[in-house]
């Protein structure tokens, strides 16, 4: 039997994932994302033989340790397993498992809490950019429960308030990576931004969608998924991401008008699979898409009474993001963004991998 390795799991936001110490696991890359892989059973589409649920959102890594940055406490990686080709990759943020990040540094004693609230500065290493979860404490130890509720999570539990600092062109270079809020590509208008997460914002109707459909609809229509994809290739390209046919970003996110009391209906590709709700980062960067003069769908906007305020409705509800905006002397300049999440403990102990790698494409 493989030797096994300390593993928390835990529920952030609306994912879920295995949280590991990164001194608890392999240094070099190459043998950590083979064991990553082994440990959630990829490559299988039901993952039957590891820990992942067989599903994106369900199949993703937190590797944290120690910052040795004066303005963070901690460092979090974060990894995606791919369920059925058991890649690994480092390519994006991932900001729901970003919400029990705090609570699992506390949790292993890489720093120490007091009080009735602790805020843990965590350096996101995939962006070399910062945020602040703010939450709960009883005599040093995380709370869970609480009276939160978000969209696609059932329940309640403890609020963790996430304040981003510094996640404007954080993987692509620039908040608006191609320089204009606005692009068209195969006869399609979009906005391209990258406010902690590379996304492109295209309007449903625009690729003869209704905007409100179920995911496993989308999913269903090949020919959509097939456009989509040439699209959010051509994109990647003009977001300095090079060739992204392999990777999991941008994501594309389709805008329509409100149905629920939102202030705008989406609908999300990550980047293959629609989500069952939309991710952190990603809503933040459609907020702040859609906050842009001339930002794509922009129009569709119903009435907000915060301006800074986006509500997004997704399949399962509706997330909330703040985005501040400033006229800079170059473009727009984003202040602050601030998200309020949940997370819990699901499980802590030790997680044994399979003894041999599954050859990829079997």
């Amino acid at each position: 039997m493989s030797a096994g390795v300390r593993c928390m799991v835990m529920r952030g936001g609306t994912s879920k994932g295995a949280y590991f110490m990164a001194d608890e696991l392999p240094d070099d890359p190459d043998e950590r994302d083979v064991l990553l892989a082994r440990i959630m059973g990829s490559p299988d589409p039901r993952q039957i033989d590891g820990i992942g649920g067989a599903h994106p959102l369900t199949s993703k890594v937190a590797v944290v340790s120690r910052s040795e940055d004066s303005e963070a406490d901690v460092d979090y990686l974060f990894l995606q397993v791919g369920v059925e080709d058991g890649s690994v990759s480092d390519r994006q943020n991932c900001g729901n498992l970003l919400a029990g990040v705090g609570h699992f540094a506390i949790e292993r004693g890489l720093i120490a809490a007091s009080g009735t609230q602790a805020q843990v500065r965590i350096r996101m290493v995939n962006s070399d950019s910062l945020a602040t979860a703010t939450f709960p404490l009883d005599r040093g130890r995380p709370v869970y429960d609480g009276e939160t509720a978000i969209s696609g999570v059932p329940g309640t539990a403890a609020e963790v308030r996430l304040d981003f600092a510094d996640t404007a062109g954080s993987t692509c270079g620039a908040l608006l990576p191609t320089g204009a809020a606005a692009d068209v590509i195969d006869g399609v208008e979009m906005t391209c931004v990258d406010n902690g997460m590379p996304t492109v914002v295209l309007r449903a109707a625009d690729l003869q969608i209704a905007g409100d459909e179920d995911p496993a609809v989308l999913e269903a229509n090949q020919p959509f998924r097939e456009r989509l994809e040439s699209i959010r290739c051509q994109a990647g390209k003009l977001m300095n991401l090079g060739d992204v046919s392999g990777t999991t970003v941008p994501k594309m996110t389709l805008v329509s008008a409100p149905r629920a009391g939102g202030s705008i209906c989406t609908r999300t590709f990550i980047p293959h699979r629609c989500h069952d709700a939309i991710g952190v980062l990603g809503a933040v960067s459609v907020a702040t898409a859609l906050r842009l003069p001339g930002g794509t769908g922009s129009e569709l906007l119903g009435p907000r009474t915060d301006p800074v305020l986006v509500q997004m409705e997704h399949p399962t509800g509706i997330f909330a993001a703040q985005v501040e905006l400033a006229d800079g002397p170059d473009g727009p300049v984003v202040g602050r963004s601030g998200i309020v999440r949940t997370a819990r403990k699901l499980f802590d102990g030790v997680v044994f991998p399979s003894s041999a790698a599954i050859p990829r494409g079997s």
